[in-house]
């Protein structure tokens, strides 16, 4: 088993800090996330913006007079090592807290290991919900925040058939389940569904039926580097976004910038936050990641997550006066941060953030421009109580 290592510097902005100095000068967190595998393309970007924040954080006095030093963990786009990596940042490692996660397969498999050792997890990407974890803060977008409003609005500017496919695990299932009731409701039809396995490269089959079942629409919940091949083969097959658009839910600009972005041009996607939104947080947060990592690199909404997160244990680490789980937890109700995103807000009843909806459109750039989004934060809603037709889900 490879060793946890700590992460002590970081090019450009990322402050040294020392670890030999009194152990009470620092408290150390976790960054769990896959820097190998599958989700490498996905997860390493989080992780670099957490680490952003943790060096601005410690550029102005770190935590209750306290240095962060991030001691990071592999989870290698395996869940199974993901609970390992979990149960050696809190048991040996004695964390504080923990930043990461991306696949809801991963979220799964730490979570009874956060619940068991009362360990406080962070995590950055939207997902399926049905579910709340008092030992889980929820950064990304619940299914109302995020699928529902995507499908009402494919429905109501594309069409109502629609085609399905995603990875086979946990949130693509979930998601899909929710977008066919929903489409039952509204008179839409589910033309297709396939799944294939994380990690999958070859689709020429599956566009073959998408290609037969002729939708109006695609939704897509593939992560990670599935994508690449996902969207090279509806290229070679002549599918782009005039003949079927895709709308995507586990995409955003870093996983764009690794693809032919022309040929990507015109296809939507769902999230919270783009590099392009216009609010006088994000511009500064877009050039510091830049800066510190390159101009070439691109901001999107798990990384700008992240990025939250960490602002936000830290918020609740000085609201509470203390860096233990359960004064950080109830100190996190209600609280606020002024995010590249706009405001957004922990509801204290489900841990999970008011967000505003967005959706996009990809751009020849690689870019994502906003073409639609709700006029305030959305409050979180991760069980769809609020709605008739998700009963029994």
């Amino acid at each position: 088993m490879k060793k946890l290592k700590f992460i002590l510097a970081v090019p450009f902005l990322f402050l040294l800090v020392s670890c030999g100095g009194k152990k009470n000068e620092v408290v150390k967190v976790g960054l769990l996330h896959s820097l190998s595998g599958t989700m490498t393309i996905s997860e390493t970007p989080v992780r670099d913006s957490e680490l952003l924040a943790i060096s601005e954080i410690n550029a102005n006095g770190g935590v209750l007079g306290k240095k962060i030093v991030p001691v990071e963990a592999d989870g290698e786009s395996d869940p199974q090592v993901f609970a390992e990596k979990a149960r050696e940042l809190l048991q040996d490692e004695k964390v504080a807290t923990v930043f990461g996660c991306w696949t809801s397969q991963s979220r799964k498999a730490v979570k009874p290991v956060f619940e068991e050792f009362y360990g406080l997890l962070w995590y950055p990407v939207q997902y399926e919900g049905m579910e709340a974890s008092p030992n889980i803060m929820y950064m990304g977008a619940s299914p109302n925040q995020q699928i529902v409003p995507a499908v009402d609005y494919c429905a109501e500017n594309i069409g109502k058939n629609m085609f399905l496919v995603g990875n086979d695990y946990i949130f693509p299932r979930t998601a899909n389940r929710i977008i066919k009731a929903q489409l039952a409701q509204m008179d839409g039809v589910c033309v297709g569904e396939e799944y294939v396995p994380m990690g999958h490269k070859d689709f020429t089959e599956i566009i073959l039926k998408i290609k037969a079942a002729k939708p109006n629409v695609i939704l897509n919940t593939l992560n990670g580097d599935s994508n690449v091949a996902f969207f090279a083969e509806l290229t070679k097959q002549g599918i782009t976004s005039s003949v079927i658009p895709v709308m995507s839910f586990s995409m955003a600009e870093e996983e764009v910038s690794k693809m032919d972005a022309s040929k990507l041009a015109g296809n939507l996607v769902s999230w919270n936050y783009y590099e392009t939104t216009q609010t006088p947080r994000n511009e500064k947060f877009v050039s510091d990641y830049k800066t510190a990592y390159g101009e070439d690199r691109m901001t999107a909404d798990p990384i700008e997550a992240g990025y939250i997160a960490v602002y936000m244990w830290a918020a609740a680490c000085e609201k509470a006066g203390s860096f233990e789980v359960e004064a950080v937890r109830v100190a996190s109700k209600g609280l606020s941060f002024t995010a590249p995103e706009g405001t957004v807000t922990i509801d204290g009843g489900n841990q999970h953030l008011y967000k505003q909806v967005r959706i996009g459109k990809i751009n020849s750039t690689g870019l994502i421009d906003e073409v639609w989004a709700t006029p305030y934060p959305v409050k979180p809603d991760p069980y769809l109580s609020t709605y008739q037709w998700a009963r029994g889900l």
